[in-house]
């Protein structure tokens, strides 16, 4: 039924609960003179008269009361459906619809994630990851988490930490095959190399080099499309690599990662959250975008300081110059 039936048909029902054009175009938020044409109109659309008018009274034909009597169960309906979607609104429950990258990812969801769901036991999620680029917002998804800048238009984003690019290895490693000083000294190591999932094409290492960012292939050793099979072969002391923070930082701190070469650290994307319109989200989604900005905005859990990153390296060293 096009729309402007539908609302003739809700003013004639209007107007008749309440006995007045006047009053029914007042409480539908239209002129009078606009509420009586969209009764006239529907009138001559359905080529019968729906209502007796006077000055004082408004009286139902007989068309006119079969017509109310067989739609109003269709407004009641609709009145209630109404009426639950603006509750819905409200309530931190059913379906959180969240897309995000697969690689290395779940470990930062995960906690935000587990947290909302304590909190609020009636949230139903819905995670999609993948690390090819999709349309999320025609995916019909609430929020959406992104390394790099979306590609969706109309959305609105903000950038929760930087991604730091760093080159590390196992101590293992390093005492086998010696820390590289200079970016020339790596073609004689093992390097690890992350193969795009989703292209196939391998990614070159991202360098900082006189303060310009610098994409330089690399020979590589070991290669994988899993972010994750490549950070074990780093620990493993299979190979060299460079790894984001978010998956070396706690490894570094721990000493079972060295931080190498932090000259040409780089840091020249960031993971981002996306959302739409946040007047009109619904109040499970703007509350877990409050969650997730708050435990992930500059999180110290994932970025490292450059003394932390220093400390690092000097820490080893020393603890390598004991043992020889």
């Amino acid at each position: 039924m096009p729309i402007n039936e539908f609302r003739a048909i809700a003013m004639f029902a209007r107007a008749v609960e309440l006995g007045s054009i006047r009053r029914a175009a007042k409480a539908q938020g239209v002129t009078p003179q606009a509420a009586s044409q969209a009764i006239a109109q529907l009138e001559q659309h359905l080529g019968v008269r729906l209502l007796h008018r006077t000055t004082r009274n408004l009286a139902l034909t007989e068309e006119g009361q079969r017509l109310l009597e067989n739609t109003q169960p269709a407004i009641a309906a609709l009145d209630r459906a109404l009426a639950m979607a603006r509750e819905a609104k409200d309530d931190i429950a059913g379906p959180l619809r969240i897309v995000g990258p697969k690689s290395s990812f779940a470990a930062i969801l995960m906690p935000v994630l587990d947290e909302f769901c304590r909190t609020y036991p009636d949230i139903q999620p819905d995670i999609q990851l993948d690390d090819g680029i999709g349309n999320w917002v025609l995916d019909r998804m609430d929020v959406g988490f992104r390394i790099g800048p979306s590609a969706s238009e109309g959305v609105i984003g903000r950038q929760l930490f930087p991604i730091q690019m760093i080159v590390c290895a196992a101590p293992a490693y390093l005492a086998t095959y010696g820390v590289p000083a200079a970016l020339d000294d790596l073609v004689t190591h093992r390097c690890s190399v992350f193969r795009h999932p989703a292209t196939g094409t391998v990614a070159p290492w991202y360098l900082t080099v006189d303060g310009k960012l610098e994409h330089r292939p690399m020979s590589p050793a070991f290669s994988t499309n899993d972010s994750e099979l490549e950070l074990q072969a780093v620990l493993a002391g299979q190979a060299i690599g460079q790894l984001a923070n978010f998956s070396a930082a706690a490894h570094i701190r721990a000493g079972r990662l060295v931080p190498v070469l932090l000259q040409h650290l780089s840091a020249h994307i960031g993971l981002h959250i996306y959302y739409g319109s946040r007047s009109a989200q619904p109040r499970r989604v703007r509350q877990f975008l409050d969650l997730a900005i708050s435990r992930l905005l500059e999180s110290p859990d994932f970025v490292l300081t450059g003394k932390e990153l220093e400390t690092a390296l000097r820490g080893w060293q020393e603890a390598w110059r004991r043992e020889e």
